[in-house]
């Protein structure tokens, strides 16, 4: 009896021990899609997991409690999740995991024509996620890049805003900007046509800082953005992006995607940016901001193929009519004498395809084709310009034993015209030119990379390019990158120098201007850093070093009234290291931090001068905070740069031969608590800074745009008088920073998948 008495209790509590555990699971997502091979931690327990080819996991026999699941995977950000176990809760719990930002372990494509993995690539890339342009919201991708190290969009007109993209301190014209792969952004669009891409169909966009001339020829020589649009098939099926600001910018966005039957999908997009008030802050009687009113529409189709084959064709059309100027211009004193203006037209079409042949072999045929039409009114200066851009590139891609071959033909046709009397005829140019690469594989731990390229010019003859790189990974967490080349850009100055058109200077091209050329080494090293609690950080740094020879200098200082071009006699430097910090807490907070110095001079006869318009340093950072109970995000964003020398008019002009030490600084909330819409709003300038702080004026002359009060002596040289104490002309090359002040901003983002 007492037997059966024992074997009862250990019964009951054997049944009463089983009745207090239960079985937890769940499975794991991100970007839309399951993940493999995720850790799940129940921390408080001893269980461990890893997700099956299906995203899903499991703990068996888990007590009954409190506990906290913590999921991590490489390229995504470790979460946390409270969860209460008992015997009436539900035991399934699914968890979406987002981007960590850290981009280290991104498919990226501009370093080498094909598609790696970022950590196995030999040419280091950057990349940069919408996720990352979302922490300020802009209208532009030109006004977008503000917040990436090493790369300053640069305003060149202080009347109507136009401006190029400077990386480590050199001239936008040395960086060439791609859609898809396609170098359709060059030229005049780089100066007038890089707005009005939507941002909402843009992807990632690909940053190379250094030589990249052996693969994509001219333009490429200080490096190249490369923005990569959705696949119309991965797209979300509608989106739509709307902010406004107190200064009342409109700018939206809309995304549509279309499945044309079984073999086609098709996406839409639309940005529409409108501005279009005077606003005169600074009391010069001038525009501070350049009202502008565009519209781009870009639509993209991708085709289903036997074997998974790419086909794929985009196009965009853009147009814009922007002015600046007198606030009391209006379009019928365009051209003439009697209100200042600056009023451009902008009209612009793209076409971008890719198709891979119906081969073994893998043959890729890309092509791509522009048009741009140009009509502007800088005062009484008229600038008609016309512009047509061809581009068809095949390319072989074939891997054998160790060695990862590609090869290409590629060939250019450019047209250019306009009304300038350095354009004496329309000047077409044939680029056709051949590349070969060659990536081997020396041991799992080492790669190298020889190219090299040739290319015949139609007007300046042969240009070759070689190309080397080397990539050691020292452990999984350690990484260096040894990358040398050279570069060449063949020069058409009245489509990039705008400066040459604007104000009251003539412009003097004193020789024949010869294809510039360089010589380019950096050094990339990579450090991964996991700490046990899930924190992640990634450490970037990179020295970089470009030699330039017969580099095209522009000289604002011998003549106030000319600007006069000519190829250096001597030679130009570039030289510094940048370094980007990119932190992830497990408790939601984020930093992106990162610097650059640079040491950029032009050498002539022994003598060393520092170029215009380029800081010593820069600055950037991006600081992130999710509040889960209250789905509130918070972005901190800003860039600091140190002075730049600046073009003034001679030895009496007042205004500050050196801008300061300035901070763009912005801050934005963004709610995320209703389903497919976020809620975001914050401020932007926060110190609202402007360039004239510290300067009596920026526009010289503003009181006398055509220069009709001014006097000049008999050798030319403008007199000093009571109406001209400085013995100024009107000038508007005095600019290197936006002008507007603090605003507000709000906006609504929709995304249905």
């Amino acid at each position: 009896m007492k037997n059966s008495i024992w074997i009862l209790i250990l019964f009951n509590l054997h049944f009463s021990f089983a009745q207090e555990t239960t079985k937890v699971s769940g499975f794991i997502s991100g970007e839309g899609r399951k993940i493999q091979a995720a850790n799940v931690h129940l921390l408080g327990s001893k269980q461990k997991t890893v997700t099956d080819s299906l995203g899903f996991y499991a703990f068996e026999n888990v007590a009954f409690g409190n506990y906290t699941i913590q999921v991590s995977q490489m390229g995504f950000q470790t979460l946390k999740k409270k969860i209460e176990v008992t015997k009436d809760s539900i035991q399934s719990y699914d968890f979406e995991l987002t981007d960590n930002e850290n981009q280290l372990n991104e498919v990226v494509v501009s370093g080498t024509l094909k598609a790696v993995k970022r950590l196995e690539s030999a040419v280091p890339v950057e990349v940069y996620s919408p996720v990352f342009f979302k922490k300020n919201p802009t209208p532009s991708i030109y006004d977008a890049l503000q917040n990436v190290n090493g790369v300053r969009p640069q305003l060149n007109c202080g009347v109507c805003n136009t401006g190029d993209i400077h990386i480590n301190g050199l001239e936008g014209p040395y960086t060439l900007v791609l859609i898809d792969g396609m170098p359709i952004v060059s030229s005049l669009s780089t100066v007038y046509g890089l707005s009005g891409i939507p941002n909402s169909l843009v992807e990632r966009i690909e940053i190379v800082k250094g030589p990249a001339s052996s693969l994509y020829g001219s333009e490429a020589v200080g490096g190249l953005i490369n923005i990569i649009t959705k696949n119309p098939t991965n797209a979300p099926m509608f989106s739509a992006d709307y902010f406004t600001t107190t200064y009342f910018e409109n700018n939206l966005d809309l995304g549509m995607k279309f499945n044309v039957g079984k073999k086609a999908t098709s996406l839409l997009g639309i940005n529409y940016f409108n501005y279009d008030q005077v606003i005169d802050k600074d009391k010069d009687n001038f525009t501070d901001v350049t009202l502008s009113d565009r519209i781009s529409v870009f639509n993209k189709w991708s085709f289903r193929r036997n074997n998974n084959r790419l086909f794929t064709i985009a196009a965009r059309g853009m147009y814009e009519d922007r002015w600046g100027g007198d606030v009391r211009w209006e379009k019928k004193y365009r051209g003439g004498d009697e209100i200042y203006g600056e009023s451009i037209y902008t009209k612009r079409g793209e076409l971008i395809g890719s198709y891979q042949l119906p081969f073994e072999e893998k043959l890729m045929l890309s092509f791509s084709g522009n048009v741009h039409y140009q009509d502007s009114r800088y005062g009484t200066t008229s600038y008609i310009a016309n512009q047509k851009i061809g581009f068809l590139q095949l390319t072989w891609d074939k891997k054998i034993g160790r060695n990862d071959f590609l090869a290409g033909i590629a060939t250019r046709y450019s047209y250019y015209d306009d009304n300038t009397t350095a354009t004496k005829e329309a000047e077409s140019t044939w680029l056709p030119g051949i590349f070969v690469q060659d990536e081997i594989t020396i041991s799992p731990k080492s790669q190298i990379l020889l190219g090299a390229r040739y290319d015949y010019n139609s007007i300046h003859g042969s240009i070759f390019t070689p190309r080397f790189a080397y990539r050691l990974k020292a452990n999984e967490n350690t990484i260096f990158r040894l990358n040398a080349g050279t570069g060449f850009r063949v020069v058409n100055l009245f489509t990039e120098d705008h400066a040459a058109l604007t104000g009251s200077r003539d412009v003097v091209i004193q020789n024949d201007l010869k294809p510039e050329k360089s010589v380019n080494v950096n050094l990339n090293y990579i450090q991964k850093i996991n700490f046990g609690n899930g924190t992640f950080m990634g450490i970037e740094t990179t020295a970089f070093y470009t030699r330039f020879s017969n580099k095209i200098i522009s000289d604002y200082e011998t003549d106030p009234n000319k600007i006069i071009y000519d190829n250096i006699d001597g030679y130009a430097l570039s030289q510094g290291i940048s370094t980007n910090v990119d932190v992830n807490f497990t408790n939601g907070l984020k930093f992106i931090l990162g610097a650059t110095f640079l040491d950029n001079k032009n050498v002539e006869d022994g003598i060393a001068s520092r170029p215009f318009l380029t800081e010593n340093f820069t600055g950037t950072w991006s600081i992130s905070y999710k509040i889960e109970p209250w789905n509130l995000l918070l972005d901190y964003t800003g860039n600091v740069y140190s002075p730049m020398k600046l073009p003034l008019l001679n030895e009496y002009d007042p205004r500050n031969p050196n801008s300061p030490w300035y901070s763009i600084q912005n801050i934005q909330f963004t709610y995320t608590g209703w389903k497919n819409f976020e809620l975001y709003g914050g401020v932007k300038n926060l110190l609202n800074f402007t360039p004239m702080r510290n300067n009596p004026f920026l526009i010289s002359r503003a009181n006398d745009p055509f220069d009709k009060n001014v006097q000049y002596d008999s050798a030319g040289k403008v007199l000093v008088t009571p109406d001209n104490p400085y013995g100024l002309t009107f000038d508007t090359t005095y600019v290197y920073g936006q002008n507007q002040t603090i605003r507000g901003f709000v906006g609504l983002r929709y995304t249905l998948r």
